[in-house]
């Protein structure tokens, strides 16, 4: 649930709708870190391992006014599909992530969808009161063919013309996923040609010996992610480092866990990445944020 932050962000946007040449073009101004960032304008359109963090089949994860369930999927263009209601809360931290995702969510009988970019940093996100969400977040090497990765670093788009059936992306319209619709839903992506997948960039992330020269790999990295072979890493072990601290692993057996040089070292990326300190992670202080010791697995 690292993109909590991602789809809060999106929530209550100042956003303009205008047609240019028969294309429709959202201006879009989301809350971000209390200030307003200008997202510009876009064409409709178990075991822990780093990288393989394993949480079974459902999760879910409750925190103060929040409450998620992430399932895993079978998909190879799918990371995870979760769902998540809010209630009671104004702001999280959200956790920095290396993907990309769609986010569709009601409020006051009203439907929206958004894509969420990757999180290059935490931060702290409002969260809308009363909100239903249903979202998927893509696997790393999984891509837009209609916006470049790169754009979608910390920032993200609303989509138009949402309502609880339909929403617009790449030019075409898409029936809004439940839950359990949202293979479906990508598998129509793949093959209307919507997304694109670099298999290069997961399988030499998760060990594979790449293929190509180091600087033909860091290219397509930056293609797929938008972010580099370095950061991804970062943040993978990071946010897979929160989690164990969080499920009660001490600070040493994280670090010899993960290869992180010291404890200080390990402390420099929680800060940067995750937001909180291995102490208020272990003792599930510091506010609400996606990542809590309170997780069950539910089947």
């Amino acid at each position: 649930m690292l993109f909590a932050g991602q789809f809060a962000r999106l929530a209550n946007p100042r956003y303009e709708l205008g047609v240019v040449h028969g294309v429709v073009f959202v201006d879009v101004e989301v809350p971000l870190l209390g200030v307003f960032r200008r997202l510009g304008r876009h064409g409709v359109q178990g075991r822990a391992e780093l990288g393989k963090t394993q949480f079974g089949p459902r999760t879910r994860l409750p925190t103060v006014g929040l409450v998620f369930e992430r399932r895993a999927s079978d998909s190879p263009w799918i990371s995870s599909v979760w769902t998540c209601r809010s209630e009671r809360i104004a702001e999280m931290t959200s956790v920095a992530t290396e993907t990309w995702g769609l986010v569709f969510w009601e409020q006051e009988g009203a439907a929206h969808a958004g894509v969420t970019g990757p999180e290059s940093r935490t931060g702290t996100a409002p969260v809308p009161e009363g909100a239903d969400f249903v979202g998927v977040q893509f696997a790393v090497g999984t891509s837009l063919r209609a916006v470049a990765a790169p754009s979608l670093v910390d920032s993200g788009i609303m989509l138009p013309d949402v309502t609880d059936r339909g929403f617009w992306l790449d030019g075409s319209r898409w029936e809004t996923p439940r839950p359990d619709d949202v293979e479906a839903l990508v598998e129509r992506f793949v093959r209307g040609g919507v997304v694109a997948r670099d298999p290069l960039v997961a399988e030499t992330l998760h060990g594979a010996p790449p293929t190509v020269t180091e600087r033909t790999l860091e290219r397509r990295f930056r293609a797929a992610t938008g972010l580099t072979r370095g950061a991804v890493r970062q943040i993978e072990r990071a946010r897979t480092a929160a989690i164990l601290l969080a499920s009660g692993e001490t600070p040493g057996d994280v670090v010899s866990k993960l290869d992180y040089y010291d404890e200080p070292h390990l402390a420099r990326a929680l800060r940067r990445f995750v937001g909180r300190t291995a102490r208020e992670l272990r003792e599930g202080v510091g506010g609400a944020i996606a990542l809590d010791p309170a997780q069950r697995t539910t089947a």
